[in-house]
């Protein structure tokens, strides 16, 4: 059996609420329906207590429980959406009891407020003014004053609330997101406000935009501070049409072009008379002071040694090289008068030494001619003139023949092109005009090979080089190794060679010179001396990359005495 709870059973009609309504399931603080029952309010009985379960458990769904979806529940919405947050709020119930208000209503009251007037007055609670009135006197607004207050925005403006003329704000009738909607007249885009300034047109990419380099409106966002006072204000200049087309950058990416660097370097500070004063000592009296010689060459650049060599015979009225050729001999002198020399003097010393007498190194006319700039050449030339009194590139024409003879005095025009511009159209026919001159040709056409060798840029080149590849199947120095002979392939690979690495080339010749029984020193003295302010520190590094030896190291070895000291002293020990 089951005892009443504390308090008593409910009263026959039910505890006080809301009446049910015609036509309506009963509710909260209505009697259950007979048979039946359904859970009270949680608050409003006479001490707390629930009433027994007579009949057991939850009403069946059809009567009890909450209304059916068709007639229950929240009303839909009405047109002109949810009322204005100053307009209503929920009214106590009638009689002071608690619960929800009455189904009749039907859910959220109009947007004119409930009917009959304001709702009742809470405790402790301040009724806000109705929409569209202000405040009452002495009394706070509920919602912050705006201007126009108590009006409606006008047509076309922007809600109450927005940020007024800011960016983000959508155009008059359109949507947020919306397909189509302009940017802001509050913000202008950079590239436009330049267009615009510049009376350019704006012109459009198809080129993906990486989510980092997005412009805060095209990530949604608002414009960092001070873009929109930037763009009102002058704006920005646009930038200058491209004067090169874009494969114009390939030549700066290659190796050859790169900035280089020498191992001897100027010294500061200078003082010319004081190494004056220690070249005379050195050479005075019986003897030579060889070791302060090779300090002193090895640490002063070539133009610091010109103002030596003036300053020499200006306090002492003798020459120094014939003072240094009296008291020196061997490899030793050889390379402390190299050092002496400027590097067109010495480079046209080197060819007329090459030419002199019975014979002719070729070695050293392709180690010259083939792997200097215009400038250089043309300097060159005027040393040759002004020392020897000859031509250069008729002195090459009398001591060479047939088609090397051709490609020294090309070479001697100093007029190749020295241009960073590719033309990939051009290298794509210049490559297979190379392949129907020489591998699918029985025999070889010389001459088109020194015309692209000869006069094309050297970014111009590897492009050609990397066509012919492609065309061929076979990279071109082993084309010209199959094809060509003689001192002609060795000025063709000299050239292919420069073009692709030049400090490779020398690092090269380098090896050449002291590998095997014996050391060419001739050869080692000129590549160490006219390299050592061009790119020696470039050179190294290739000569170790591709020797896995170190330059330093192979000289110590090759050399002795005090013509390896100062060989040692101009290429210096690090890598």
């Amino acid at each position: 059996m089951s005892y009443p709870p504390p308090g008593g059973y409910p009263p026959p009609g039910g505890y006080p609420g809301y009446p049910p309504q015609p036509g309506q399931q009963p509710g909260y603080g209505a009697p259950p329906p007979p048979g039946g029952g359904g859970y009270p309010p949680p608050a409003g009985y006479p001490g707390g207590g629930y009433p027994p379960p007579a009949t057991g458990g939850y009403p069946p769904p059809a009567t009890g429980g909450y209304p059916p979806p068709a007639t229950g529940g929240y009303p839909p919405p009405p047109a002109s959406g949810y009322p204005p947050p100053g307009g209503s709020n929920y009214p106590p119930p009638p009689g002071g009891g608690g619960g929800y208000p009455p189904p009749a209503s039907g859910g959220y009251p109009a947007p004119g407020g409930y009917p009959g007037g304001a709702p009742q007055a809470v405790p402790g609670f301040t009724a806000p003014a109705p929409y569209g009135q202000q405040p009452p006197p002495g009394q706070p607004p509920s919602y912050p004053a705006q201007p126009g207050y108590g009006q409606q925005p006008p047509p076309g403006a922007a809600p109450y609330g927005a940020p007024p003329g800011q960016y983000g704000a959508p155009a008059p009738g359109q949507m947020y997101g919306q397909p189509g909607a302009p940017p802001p007249a509050a913000y202008v885009p950079v590239a436009a406000a330049a267009a615009v300034a510049t009376d350019l047109p704006v012109v459009a990419t198809d080129l993906p935009v990486v989510e980092s380099e997005k412009l805060p409106e095209e990530a949604g966002g608002r414009p960092p501070a001070g873009v929109a006072a930037a763009a009102s204000g002058p704006p920005r200049q646009a930038p200058a049409p491209a004067s090169q087309p874009p494969t114009a950058a390939m030549g700066s990416l290659a190796i050859n072009e790169q900035a280089t660097h020498g191992t001897v370097v100027p010294i500061r500070p200078f003082d010319a008379e004081a190494d004056c004063e220690l070249y005379r000592k050195a050479m005075r009296g019986a003897g030579t002071d060889e070791a302060t010689l090779i300090n002193l060459i090895a640490t002063r650049s070539n133009e610091q040694r010109q103002k030596i060599k003036l300053t020499y015979k200006t306090m002492y009225g003798k020459d120094l090289i014939r003072d240094i050729k009296s008291e020196l001999s061997g490899n030793l002198e050889e390379c402390m008068l190299a050092l002496f020399m400027s590097g067109p003097y010495y480079d046209a010393h080197q060819l007329h030494r090459a030419m002199k007498g019975a014979g002719t190194d070729e070695t050293t006319l392709i180690e010259i001619l083939c792997t200097r700039t215009n400038k250089e050449i043309e300097a060159i030339k005027a040393e040759f003139k002004k020392n020897y009194h000859k031509d250069l590139e008729k002195s090459c024409v009398s001591e060479t023949s047939g088609h090397f003879k051709r490609l020294l005095v090309s070479m001697c025009q100093a007029n190749r092109d020295e241009s960073t511009n590719v033309d990939m159209a051009k290298a794509t026919k210049e490559a297979q005009d190379l392949f129907q001159a020489g591998e699918k040709k029985w025999g070889t056409d010389e001459s088109r090979f020194n015309v692209i060798l000869a006069s094309r840029s050297f970014p111009q080149l590897r492009a050609t080089f990397s066509e012919y590849t492609k065309i061929s199947q076979r990279d071109i120095a082993n084309s010209i190794q199959r094809e060509m002979s003689g001192d002609l392939k060795g000025g063709f690979l000299a050239i292919v060679e420069c073009v692709r690495n030049r400090p490779m080339f020398f690092a090269d010749r380098l090896y050449k010179s002291m590998k095997g029984a014996g050391t060419n020193d001739s050869n080692l003295i000129r590549v160490v001396v006219s390299r050592s302010e061009i790119d020696l520190v470039e050179i190294k590094k290739a000569f170790l990359e591709r020797y896995h030896k170190t330059l330093y190291k192979m000289i110590e070895g090759d050399t002795s005495g005090d013509y390896k000291r100062l060989l040692l002293g101009i290429v210096g020990q690090g890598v």
